[in-house]
């Protein structure tokens, strides 16, 4: 008996790290580009702990999978996936892309039409449909370096001088011969991998794709940008550009590229603007964190502290001139009442990110009506103007108005967009796909956004129009979100689409059969996933100042009845260490019974969601990490309460796992 050996013409090499939505999607387009070929799909896991693995292999059951135990980066994976790839093209691709139909079908032929052609990458477009600069770059030097640095390239971005790490000057709707080819897709001979060896692991994240392209181009071959073919990438899935984290990883990847392949005069100096480069971003990113972190509230506090003392001023001065005021209580009075603001304000959701001015109004607000109901229960001897505390959160908003937007500009904090709670939504596709994308949205509580449908061919009466009245539709209604459904229409005729879209219109794309909807809005951030597990609760900065308040009020009522509970507790020294350690932040009332994988992350839970301690219950893993699911999905501070209340036995018991 014979049997064929089936030639495979492609090996597609997929890295994934806990964007199991994103590469839901991607598998999908990838699977209808690879219709006319042989072709083989290896995703390499980096040890994801999104459930990854319970999630995508039932539904791609034909892939090949490799499941690492650790995340030993991009490069490395890379490689353990090319060692199981047959194919006589290798292409390695992010798993935040989709790609049109016909993509394969250009590549190879491209391919066949120029042998001296070693590796091809595609025009890649970010989540909104603008072109990304990095499908095409030129090898970083000193020069290129030093004026993407001082700013030089991006005022002049069409300049072959000052523009060339993007190659600036070479038009994105034309085929050129490039130096550097993006790892987020790259297609490579096999025969050339061969002859220039795999990815250097030296590189974790990022500079890997320029040291391969570079030995390509020594090995003798050309690397080649085709304008032909369009993908998306959803940027910013694995680390925030930005962010000190990048800039580390950016710039030591940079260092080691240089230090292999440049001599030692040039990589002398290029190592020095590196350096330069470096302190200089991480300064900034460093600022940046200290900002968001810590330095907001105090430069808020100095806001409202100057406020005060301005107020106290201008009205003693203009308008109750007879009034004197006890200067000594007053340095007492208006730092207690800068703290009540800001502790009013956090609570009132003013430093949750990203930045949002309704909020900020809503802050002061809310610290304007504590301020007043704190000053009235003041004794007379104590008080002072009233008209002081009404008008100086007035000034101080102004104020803290002003900063958020010197910050908002020099890209310190980010802004929210003011409207995304009323976003109205449009879902192109036909009546089941409408359907099944509603449903998702419905799961997510997010019906109330969707207006109704589009028509792909115009076949569905209920909808309001067909795709080819989609402008007018855009013009006549108030649309800020548009769903494209994969199906009826193709990957390549959404991608067309999103290109030509409105300025403020996102666009989210669901490909038929699968669990999400997904999308990017900034080429710098995290995309955005709408899925039938719901967002949860916990996840989400409101509910979780709910929780640490609640743990800090109960603590607090627990040491003020501290009698009583001498009396049912048995072990009293344990719970007096509970009470204290959930009060200092070491521990929380109520937390996981599992690691949670996952999930939002909690602190050490002095009892488990299911009111039992963790060395007390022998409930299955799995049936745990349900109801850990269940929990941080519906949170409330009263299930906590009515918990607590049926567990408080449990709450001097042995302390539970970590």
């Amino acid at each position: 008996m014979y049997f064929q050996v089936v030639e495979i013409q492609l090996s597609v090499i997929i890295v994934n790290y806990n964007v199991k939505y994103f590469l839901e999607q991607c598998l999908h387009s990838v699977c209808k580009a690879s219709k006319n070929f042989t072709v083989e799909i290896i995703v390499v896991d980096n040890n994801s702990t999104d459930r990854s693995r319970e999630y995508l292999e039932p539904h791609f059951p034909n892939l090949q999978f490799i499941w690492n135990p650790n995340n030993d980066g991009f490069a490395r994976a890379c490689n353990l996936g090319l060692k199981k790839a047959r194919g006589k093209f290798i292409l390695f691709l992010n798993p935040d892309t989709i790609l049109p139909e016909n993509c394969f079908e250009e590549c190879i032929g491209f391919f066949n039409m120029h042998p001296e052609a070693g590796a091809i990458g595609v025009r890649m477009l970010d989540g909104s449909g603008l072109f990304l600069k990095e499908s095409k770059r030129g090898f970083p030097s000193p020069s290129t370096s030093f004026y993407k640095l001082m700013g030089l390239a991006r005022a002049f971005p069409n300049s072959k001088k000052f523009a060339k790490y993007h190659l600036g000057n070479l038009s994105q709707f034309e085929n050129h011969e490039v130096d550097v080819l993006a790892g987020a897709f790259m297609m490579v001979r096999k025969t050339v991998l061969d002859k220039t060896g795999t990815f250097d692991e030296k590189f974790f994240m990022y500079g890997e794709d320029i040291d391969l392209s570079y030995r390509i181009k020594e090995a003798g071959f050309k690397n080649y940008y085709i304008s032909t073919i369009s993908i998306l990438h959803f940027k910013g899935e694995s680390t925030k550009k930005g962010s000190l984290n990048y800039v580390r990883m950016f710039y030591r990847a940079m260092s080691i590229f240089v230090q292999k392949h440049y001599g030692k005069g040039k990589a002398g100096i290029f190592s020095l603007i590196i350096q330069v480069s470096i302190a200089v971003r991480a300064a900034m990113a460093g600022f940046g964190k200290f900002v968001r972190w810590i330095g907001l509230p105090i430069l808020d506090a100095a806001l409202i502290l100057l406020s005060f003392y301005l107020m106290k001023i201008i009205w003693g001065d203009y308008f109750l001139q007879h009034e004197s005021y006890n200067n000594s209580m007053l340095r007492i009075a208006f730092p207690s009442f800068t703290l009540l603001f800001l502790i009013a304000a956090y609570y009132a959701g003013l430093y949750d990110r990203p930045f949002s001015y309704s909020k900020l109004a809503r802050a002061c607000l809310v610290s304007t009506i504590i301020l007043l109901a704190g000053y009235s229960l003041l004794p007379e001897r104590y008080r002072f103007s009233r008209a002081i505390i009404l008008l100086t959160p007035v000034l101080a908003f102004i104020f803290m108005i002003v900063l958020r937007w010197l910050l908002i500009q020099w890209k310190l904090i980010d802004k929210v967009d003011e409207q995304s709670e009323y976003r109205r939504t449009l879902i192109i596709g036909s009546e089941a796909e409408f359907g099944e994308a509603q449903l998702i949205m419905k799961d997510a509580e997010l019906a109330n956004r969707v207006l109704g449908s589009i028509s792909p061919n115009g076949s569905d009466i209920s909808a309001l129009g067909k795709i080819e009245d989609l402008k007018i539709i855009l013009k006549k209604m108030p649309i800020r979100e548009i769903i494209f459904c994969e199906g009826q229409l193709s990957y390549s005729t959404i991608i067309e689409h999103m290109q030509h879209l409105p300025q403020g219109i996102r666009s989210r794309i669901h490909s038929k059969g699968t669990h999400s909807i997904v999308g990017s809005d900034f080429k710098n951030s995290s995309g955005e996933i709408i899925s039938m597990e719901r967002k949860f609760r916990l996840a989400q900065p409101g509910p979780r100042r709910v929780k640490r308040l609640f743990d800090c009020s109960l603590s607090l009522i627990f040491i003020l009845s501290f009698p009583l509970h001498f009396i049912l507790q048995k072990n009293t020294g344990r719970f007096w260490s509970q009470v204290f350690q959930v009060l200092w932040a070491k521990k929380t009332w109520v937390g996981y019974g599992t690691k949670a994988p996952g999930l939002p992350q909690l602190r050490a839970g002095v009892i488990a969601c299911n009111g039992l301690n963790g060395t007390t219950h022998n409930l299955a893993e799995d049936g745990l990490y349900r109801l850990d699911y269940a929990y941080a999905r519906d949170y409330s501070a009263s299930y906590d309460l009515g918990l607590i209340w049926k567990s408080y036995k449990n709450l001097g018991s042995q302390n539970r796992e970590s």
